[in-house]
């Protein structure tokens, strides 16, 4: 059944939830015979920071140990706050941006300022993305739901050494939850104003036999949005998700541990390509404003305004996305040495259909412009590697990666126009394009212990990649009243190309303890992202020509302590990363349509100064915050021929990034009598002026703004009921997730909290 056809909330969710959890009770029911569910047992509080436990440098250490920056989010913060996605977590980390867009496929991660501005599947992304030990190939594939998640590590800076070549700005590893030996499960319900969004989780957790325990999560979830379509009366800017993840852990003989994980996920949006909040254009560096009365008129009775809301457009824009992957995990021990091999599979389906004009009907001085994309695409990859002891004078992480991947693509643009005498003329361009990647790796890490205290850390990973891509558009002929040009469409064209690279990627430095509570580092790291081609829909010959891979040269130095009897944490860390071969989207102009290209942008520079605070100064209050300065500049612009934009862009800001950043959370616990506690929670997020465009437009800019949440919570001690009342945007201030241009106005995204709205949350764990 379509979207259209589902069962109303709350029927469709309630009658999901009661199968899944007779199908869950079923899963639990061997579990429950042989290992009764676990009595709630006191915990003594110690009124200190909680310890957290990170995978940074591919095992299990301390986040004050390893020598590197890193921000944990756990997953039960991000189910509390309502963040439910990679693009939530730049709303706690503030070194992290995202990059929205009409389709999942049009989205991006920022670490540090760097991220990568294209939906080209011929480049790879600068921030990995990394769950359970899987690395996704491409970006599109990051925005899945967050379910079932025990943490979020956002680490900073190239992390190309343990984590791999797509990983020159960072990565956001993502740990899943491991199942219980004990029967557990849970239900969580909520529903928040605002666009009429209602969330469904549920899960169970226990033992099917000795040393086998399993899990399994499900999800439904629906969100009608937050923008009104007076074309046809509907809203937009919604979601309809159904998703479950489900492992096997065996643990039957000893030193001996499979882990068996699925995970699927289809979503249904209907986010629009932009609303319109200008009419005129600034241009750039000149200043002069051009208006465009004539499209204002046609988007009428739409008013463009910087906090509009609404849309005039004929079709609403949808996506259709199924995102899921297999994973099997091996982890043994060969002598004292830890071995690790994880086999993955993974797919990704996408099919969209997007309003190009913005405009309820073709005229004659506006076409209709309406495009349908189909997006098929799969990755394999094997990992192997090997842990050495610790506590001698060497210790190291080395391996083996090996990933191949095909993305293959339909798009096709149809432009309907209104000609002489008021005759309609239908045209269209079609491109069939696909890529093909095969990457090879070796990679080590150690570190050598000099003294106790003192430890040098040498890594190293080299990296073969190959690369291929096919591509053929054709079109129709238009009337030969239009000069034979179809707007925003090429002519007919076929191009096949192939490269193969050797790139190497690494850490050297130094760690110093300065007392039991305190350690400090210096590094040096260098990261590398592999060659990649413009491979798009409007993709001309000048583009069969590679792109030189985009490599990072980044000094770190880190402060990571703990005081007061481990009641404060402060984490301090300064950088400066250095790229060369930026790759990036510039402008071009295409039968008179502006569009943007892939290009080898030259030099960019990203340097700052980041801060992560944790504080219990009594056991009942905890404070959370962090900030980030982050000066991410171009430095040397490669302008190249033809370019529809001023190319005077050096020492400019690059896009998505805000020079400054800021977090705050705050929660005071009282306690209740009848085994009750009230959670009483706040959260505060702030961010300078950024500039969403590389061509550093005045009117890409979105000002500064902060964002104030706030949530109380009555549970039992034991945990086994929550129930929970959250306000989002609480001064309901209205922003831009992203602003771009066309050829006669500005649209934004506007994003979930672009207003105030309130929810409740219930949970019930047993």
């Amino acid at each position: 059944m379509n979207a259209q056809q589902r069962l109303p909330w709350p029927q469709a969710s309630l009658q999901f939830g009661v199968l899944a959890l007779a199908a869950l009770t079923c899963v639990g029911a061997r579990a429950q015979a042989t290992a009764p569910a676990a009595a709630a047992s006191a915990v003594v509080d110690s009124g200190q920071v909680q310890a957290v436990t990170v995978t940074a440098t591919r095992r299990s250490e301390s986040l004050q140990s390893v020598p590197i920056a890193v921000s944990v989010i756990s997953g039960e913060d991000l189910e509390n706050g309502n963040r439910n996605t990679l693009g939530a977590v730049a709303a706690s980390v503030p070194s992290v941006d995202f990059r929205t867009g009409a389709s999942n496929k049009d989205t991006s991660l920022f670490v540090r300022g760097v991220g990568t501005i294209s939906t080209s599947p011929g480049v790879e992304p600068t921030v990995s993305t990394v769950i359970d030990g899987v690395v996704f190939a491409r970006p599109g594939q990051a925005t899945l739901d967050l379910l079932d998640i025990d943490r979020v590590e956002v680490l900073r800076g190239p992390q190309g050494t343990l984590f791999g070549k797509n990983a020159s700005a960072g990565v956001i590893n993502i740990t899943t939850l491991a199942p219980t030996s004990e029967l557990s499960g849970y239900m969580d319900v909520s529903h928040y104003g605002g666009g009429n969004e209602n969330r469904l989780r549920a899960g169970v957790s226990g033992a099917l036999e000795p040393g086998v325990d399993a899990s399994l999560n499900v999800l439904e979830a629906k969100y009608d949005g937050n923008v009104h379509n007076v074309y046809n009366d509907t809203t937009v800017n919604g979601y309809d998700k159904q998703g479950a993840r489900a492992k096997v852990v065996i643990a039957n003989q000893p030193g001996v541990k499979l882990t068996l994980a699925a995970d699927y996920l289809h979503s249904h949006d209907t986010i629009p390509t932009g609303v319109v909040t200008s009419t005129s254009l600034i241009a750039y560096p000149s200043g002069a404003v051009t208006n465009y009365p004539a499209f204002a008129a046609a988007l009428a009775p739409v008013v463009a305004s910087a906090d509009n809301r609404e849309i005039n457009a004929d079709t609403n824009t949808a996506v259709a996305d199924n995102n899921g992957g297999a994973s099997l995990q091996a982890d043994w021990k060969a002598g004292d040495h830890d071995w690790t091999a994880i086999t993955a599979w993974r797919t990704w389906s996408n099919q969209q259909v997007q309003d190009g004009d913005r405009l309820s009907a073709a005229t004659a001085a506006f076409a209709h412009s309406e495009d349908h994309g189909r997006l098929a695409f799969h990755q394999i990859s094997q990992e192997v590697r090997v842990a050495s002891p610790q506590g001698g004078a060497f210790d190291y992480v080395a391996g083996l990666y090996l990933l191949d991947d095909v993305d293959k693509e339909t798009y096709r643009r149809d432009v309907l126009r209104v000609g002489t005498g008021g005759a309609t003329y239908a045209d269209y361009g079609l491109a069939n394009y696909g890529t093909h990647e095969s990457s090879e790796a070796l990679f080590g890490e150690g570190r050598v212990h000099f003294t106790s205290a003192l430890r040098a850390i040498l890594g190293l990973r080299v990296t073969e990649d190959e690369l291929a891509f096919t591509h053929q558009r054709v079109t129709s002929t238009p009337d030969a009243q239009f000069a034979g040009v179809i707007p925003g469409v090429s002519g007919p064209v076929a191009n096949a190309g192939s490269t193969s690279r050797t790139g190497t990627s690494g850490r050297i430095g130094a760690q110093y303890d300065l007392s039991a509570d305190a350690t400090t580092y210096a590094t040096f790291s260098r990261g590398y992202k592999g060659p990649a081609y413009n491979v798009f829909f409007n993709m001309l010959d000048r583009d069969t020509l590679a792109l030189k891979p985009e490599t990072s040269n980044s000094f770190e130095l880190g402060l990571k302590s703990e005081s007061f009897d481990k009641r404060l944490r402060v984490n301090l860390a300064a950088f400066l990363t250095r790229f060369d071969n930026y790759q990036a989207n510039f402008y071009d102009t295409v039968n008179g349509t502006v569009v943007t290209r892939l290009i080898n942008a030259g030099q960019v520079s990203s340097r700052g100064i980041e801060a992560d605070i944790q504080a219990r100064p009594i056991p009942a209050l905890t404070l959370g915050g962090a900030v980030a300065f982050t000066h991410a500049r171009i430095d040397d612009f490669n302008c190249p021929v033809g370019a529809a934009a001023s190319c005077a862009v050096n020492g400019k800001p690059l896009p998505f990034s805000p020079d400054w950043k800021a977090s705050a959370q705050a929660n005071y616990r009282i306690p209740l009598s009848g085994g009750l506690q009230l959670d009483l929670g706040s959260d505060y997020t702030w961010q300078s002026k950024v500039q969403y465009d590389i061509g550093q437009f005045a009117d890409t800019i979105q000002g500064a703004y902060g964002i104030v949440n706030a949530s109380a919570a009555v549970s039992t001690t034991d945990h086994r009921w929550r129930v929970a009342f959250v306000g989002k945007n609480l001064g309901d201030r209205s922003y831009a997730s992203f602003l771009q241009r066309g050829a006669t106005y500005v649209n934004r995204w506007v994003p979930r909290d672009d207003q105030r709205y309130f929810g409740i949350d219930l949970r019930h764990e047993f």
